[in-house]
């Protein structure tokens, strides 16, 4: 069977007076019969190719589902009068949430069973959900089309039925405490959440109220409630600038008040406690800071420090209690969770024990508590939910999610270590694994490296209960925490954006020659792997170093970055502007067009690739990886594999089913052995 080859039908682009020609232009559109057939004709490819894959392929979706206990509870926790869950039980793809009042002996009372809800569709996700004040009432947010624009529905918890008022084209949402208004954040054309409108119960979408409108389109909102439950939030954000009003959730007098006006370059969170607002800030504090100020004088100049700026230590976020305060911080790249007392001289960090790992504050409602709820997991550490007494400092395991078969976290060995940039100025964290009696360190083994590095996200290193099927066949696992992200601070992620984005891609680079080199492994094993930002660091690294690796995948990836940067109707473009630049500024044009993976394909050997798309994904359009591939069609000069698998169904989460999920990483990991002769 031949590759398909997509017709050539050359559009040209023009700005600085500087044309690109690009003949793929025409498959942006999805509703052009030859554009479906050509879709059609990369998913035929693919499949056939990997044909003689498909037992492989069933005994790694076998292998994974055997590991995870096919019906499971979460670990409850409390909000107000009831104690909340969600459970999946055996052959169900998706979750039942329930809740019991006043205590876990109560009898059971479903809420959602997603089961039934997605019935007759091929993609169903239940974005979220929430009680209304006096937990009567729920809302809950569906998308069937992968977009993440969903539709509200509200169910009356006491009659077990749905009540006639639908939402459509809804972001974010959350109830006041009148139990009949609801507040919900609605789309642009462009898919920017740009308005908070106000519904009442019993009144149809289109009479909504108006509460707040954000006319800048760098900008987008979303609306929320404190954890006192006393004011309704506007968060309103590009991704340096932030900007907060408020107003009292009763559902009564509901204008918004700013809080403080927005300063170019500063960001603001906020919480509200007792008197005061308390707010997490990088005013003057590239790292953050906590300060407060009294309910009645929120402009900048009545802020009080809380918390003081440390040049080595990032503040992320934090939460209050009666008798505590609780910091989460990151510090040489790794979490921490910190505990302060109002009352007392209590100072100190929750002690974690493994080399790399990831510990988070959980689910806390109760603001009169000694308990803290935290989840803790590592590369070979299964999520583990914990209740910590802060107090006695003593805690409680609550629950370990079990993994199924001969698992035992003692055969496997986790590092954090720290890679030498080519120049000597930097220091990449890498956190990584491998089974201990099948590493040899002789570059034998493969190799399986990921990254991320975009937008501030710090790459976290979960336990995978899916990788053990390729770290039990004797791969190390690592993630780059290169720049771009978060981990070592802001300035981490400063050197990672706009005009220094190339030093995501060279971290990489230097990554994954540091492991060769190491005898970690060797290029004939080394695999890449990255999803979005992270396939655009991924495919701009094998355009610049293609023997740096055997294979790699590359996940619904933002690939075609100049074009859909030029494009202002495009969802996300305008608010991405301070991530990425604005090409309509030579400066960044320029820049862009040196790294843009779509205009950087040369004729030169690539490895073998697996791309994968959604026909739906509203982040990045599915045009950007089937252009990537049909110019790579063109231009590549070897046999290696180039396959495309297109989701017709979902968008940029993938599948909403956790059985379509495995099967995805079946694939992938079907192909990833297949191009590296392990089958």
């Amino acid at each position: 069977m031949h590759p398909p080859k997509a017709k050539t039908v050359p559009h040209q682009i023009t700005a600085h007076g500087h044309t690109r020609v690009d003949n793929f232009y025409w498959l942006r559109d999805k509703d052009n019969p030859e554009v479906q057939e050509y879709l059609r004709s990369e998913n035929d490819f693919a499949n056939h190719l990997l044909q003689h894959t498909e037992t492989l392929q069933q005994q790694l979706f076998e292998e994974i589902k055997a590991r995870i206990p096919q019906t499971d509870d979460s670990v409850p926790f409390q909000f107000d009068n009831y104690f909340y869950y969600s459970r999946i039980e055996n052959g169900q793809n998706y979750p039942v949430f329930c809740r019991k009042k006043h205590h876990l002996d109560a009898q059971e009372e479903i809420l959602l069973n997603v089961n039934q809800l997605a019935e007759g569709h091929t993609y169903y996700s239940v974005g979220m959900y929430e009680v209304s004040a006096d937990e009567n009432l729920l809302a809950f947010a569906v998308d069937t089309a992968g977009d993440s624009v969903y539709t509200v529905y509200f169910k009356d918890l006491q009659s077990n039925s749905l009540l006639p008022d639908v939402l459509h084209n809804v972001c974010f949402f959350t109830w006041s405490n009148n139990n009949q208004t609801l507040y919900y954040t609605a789309f642009d054309r462009a898919l920017r959440p740009y308005k908070v409108l106000k519904h009442t119960l019993g009144t149809l979408q289109k009479s909504d109220v108006l509460i707040f409108h954000e006319k800048n389109r760098r900008f987008a909102c979303m609306a929320y409630r404190t954890q006192s439950k006393d004011y309704i939030l506007i968060d309103t954000e590009s991704s340096t600038t932030s900007e907060v009003w408020y107003f009292s959730a009763s559902g009564q007098n509901d204008r918004p008040q700013l809080f403080q006006r927005r300063k170019r370059n500063m960001e603001y969170s906020i919480d509200h406690f007792g008197n005061h607002f308390y707010i997490l800030t990088n005013y003057k504090a590239p790292n953050f800071r906590l300060m407060r100020t009294l309910v009645q004088q929120t402009g900048i100049e009545n802020w009080e420090e809380v918390i003081p700026h440390r040049k080595n230590v990032l503040l992320e976020d934090f939460h209050i209690f009666s008798d505590f305060l609780v910091l989460e911080e990151r510090s040489n790249g790794l979490p921490q969770i910190r505990v302060k007392g109002w009352h007392t001289d209590a100072d100190y960090y929750l002690p974690f024990s493994d080399a790399t790992y990831v510990a988070s504050v959980g689910d806390n409602y109760l603001y009169h508590t000694h308990l803290l709820r935290y989840v803790y997991t590592s590369l070979h550490t299964p999520t583990s939910v914990y209740d910590f007494n802060m107090e006695t400092r003593q805690q409680t395991l609550l629950k370990q999610y079990e993994v199924n078969g001969n698992f035992n976290p003692a055969n496997y060995h986790t590092e954090y270590l720290f890679v030498k940039s080519e120049n000597d100025k930097f220091k990449i964290p890498v956190s990584l694994v491998y089974r201990k009696d099948l590493f040899k360190k002789d570059g034998s083994n493969p190799m399986l490296l990921y990254a991320y590095g975009a937008y501030g996200l710090s790459s976290e290193p979960y336990f995978s209960y899916s990788m053990l099927s390729l770290i039990d066949r004797g791969f190390v696992y690592a993630i780059a925490h290169v720049r771009g992200g978060e981990e070592m601070g802001r300035h981490w992620y400063e050197q990672g954006k706009l005009l220094k984005k190339h030093n995501s891609f060279s971290d990489f680079a230097d990554c994954a020659q540091y492991f060769i080199n190491q005898n970690y492994t060797n290029p004939s094993k080394m695999v890449f792997e990255g999803g979005s930002a992270g396939g655009l660091l991924v495919a701009s690294v094998i355009n610049h170093y293609p023997n740096l690796c055997a294979a790699a995948i590359l996940q619904v990836p933002f690939v075609d970055v100049l074009t859909t940067m030029l494009d202002e109707e495009l969802p996300l473009t305008i608010g991405e502007y301070d991530e990425w630049g604005n090409p309509k500024v030579q400066k960044y044009y320029n820049y862009m067009l040196s790294y843009s993976p779509y205009d950087n394909i040369k004729p030169q050997h690539y490895p073998h690739l697996l791309i994968t798309t959604g026909l739906n994904d509203a982040n990045v359009q599915y045009w950007e990886p089937v252009k990537y591939v049909a110019k790579l069609r063109q231009h590549k000069q070897d046999n290696n594999l180039l396959l495309l698998k297109i989701d017709m169904e979902s968008g940029h989460q993938g599948a909403s089913g956790r059985y379509d999920s495995y099967k995805e990483s079946a694939l992938e990991f079907a192909f990833i052995l297949h191009a590296l002769h392990l089958t």
